[in-house]
């Protein structure tokens, strides 16, 4: 994969040379001169900046915050070494910068920072892809996760069987539809109904494992002489 850093700095001799020492490892660079330019070029695209805090026009932690409202790519700060070491660190770490370097800083260094905070910001990226992809699920409180075949309710996770599991997830996949206790057992059990009365068991178990009450249920819902739903809302 072909990483991109950005580099803000407004020192000619230092953004340039981290330039050349970022290529030399494989990475696409953006050059930006102050937090307004870096502004304008920062993409979808940046996997990394590096950021000066003192810069002119647009400074690097009003630059972070900006960037903050956006973009969620690691930040490593770099700062001339002072009295006001400390409180720069803290501000910056504050607005949503990862790392801080401090001037004059080995160029060594800096770049295992970068390959570290690269290596972490992948494996977060791949965590949020394969999150997004899983298969769920959700109303209101009650949450099944169709790849895990995980049920949640209200965060807390609950054991049920297959059959329990399959009926939740029928009802689930069609919010607000009445279901008969043939179309269930049917769908669930792949075979004609020729005895509907376990269904009522099945439903009975469910509504003690997910129900707060389950006398009063909240989620599964009987329609009399229809069938059963699961209720959209309260």
């Amino acid at each position: 994969m072909n990483h991109t850093i950005l580099i803000v700095e407004d020192e000619k001799g230092i953004r340039e040379t981290l330039a050349i020492f970022l290529r030399n490892q494989g990475y696409s660079v953006i050059q930006a001169i102050n937090g307004k330019d870096a502004l304008e070029k920062v993409t979808k695209e940046v996997h990394l900046a590096i950021v000066d805090i003192m810069m002119p026009v647009m400074d690097g932690i009003e630059f972070t915050c900006k960037v903050r409202e956006e973009f969620d790519f690691p930040i490593i700060f770099l700062s001339a070494k002072s009295e006001d070491e400390d409180i720069d660190k803290i501000n910056g770490l504050n607005v949503g910068a990862d790392d801080y370097v401090t001037k004059p800083f080995e160029v060594s260094v800096l770049l295992a920072r970068v390959n570290s905070h690269i290596r972490r910001y992948e494996q977060i990226i791949r965590l949020k892809q394969t999150t997004s992809n899983s298969k769920k699920l959700v109303v209101r409180g009650l949450e099944l996760n169709q790849d895990t075949k995980e049920v949640f309710v209200d965060g807390r996770q609950i054991q049920l069987t297959a059959k329990e599991y399959y009926i939740l997830e029928l009802l689930m996949s069609y919010p607000g539809k009445i279901f008969s206790s043939e179309e269930i057992y049917e769908t669930v059990w792949k075979e004609d109904a020729i005895s509907t009365q376990t269904i009522m068991v099945h439903i009975r178990k469910l509504r003690e494992k997910i129900e707060v009450d389950p006398k009063n249920p909240d989620y599964i819902k009987v329609v009399y002489g229809i069938g059963y739903k699961i209720e959209r809302e309260k």
